[in-house]
């Protein structure tokens, strides 16, 4: 046992000794590293699509993209039309994630507060017709609803269509669901789909027209 513990002892003095220097040669080539700048590299292949004219082809392309996405969008998935009226209310009390002041440091807001905006609203009179803005009738009844009741302020959302080619033909001002952020948090699968103050809360109702 003590030699082994002494074989122990003289193996861990190699490891841990101050290694001693000394030039053991070269082994293989060695070679200078050499990057190429990434900026240099990029500018040139720019240069190079400009001289070509791929610059002013992707350009085009991509102006083209764009327009396209404009006149019209990606439509909002899985609506149909409704066959029968259903309705609900949605309640549009939140939470309070943490607390809020103002410039001088008065909070107006805690974390954990509940809160109702339409307490805070008692005029609101806004009214969201949501519409397939290629289906005619639909658009017909959004137009018809926003003139039933002057005193409200309508606004006609497209979940499907050409919001930009409607409104220079028709005169009519519309908006578009993007990514049906508010088609899903009303929850509603058919159209067209009105959503309007209830009390407190909001209604949301499917019309088969």
């Amino acid at each position: 046992m003590r030699k082994l513990l002494m074989i122990v002892g003289a193996s861990l003095a190699v490891f841990v000794s101050p290694a001693v220097g000394g030039d053991l040669g070269h082994y293989g080539a060695t070679f200078p590293i050499v990057e190429k700048d990434l900026f240099s590299v990029l500018r040139a292949k720019l240069m190079a699509a400009q001289k070509s004219g791929k610059m002013e082809a992707l350009n085009k392309a991509f102006a083209a993209r764009v327009k396209q996405r404009l006149e019209r969008p990606t439509p909002v998935e899985g609506l149909t039309r409704a066959v029968q009226r259903r309705s609900w209310l949605y309640d549009p009390t939140f939470v309070v994630p943490k607390d809020f002041s103002d410039t001088r440091g008065r909070v107006f807001a805690r974390a954990g507060d509940r809160i109702n905006p339409l307490e805070r609203l008692p005029n609101y009179n806004r009214v969201l017709v949501f519409i397939d803005g290629d289906d005619r009738q639909q658009f017909a009844y959004a137009v018809k609803r926003s003139k039933a009741r002057p005193q409200d302020k309508v606004y006609i959302v497209l979940t499907k269509g050409a919001p930009l080619e409607i409104m220079r033909k028709e005169k009519v001002e519309v908006f578009f669901d993007q990514s049906g952020y508010l088609t899903q948090k009303f929850g509603f699968s058919h159209l067209p789909a009105v959503v309007e103050k209830d009390g407190l809360a909001l209604r949301v109702t499917e019309v088969a027209l």
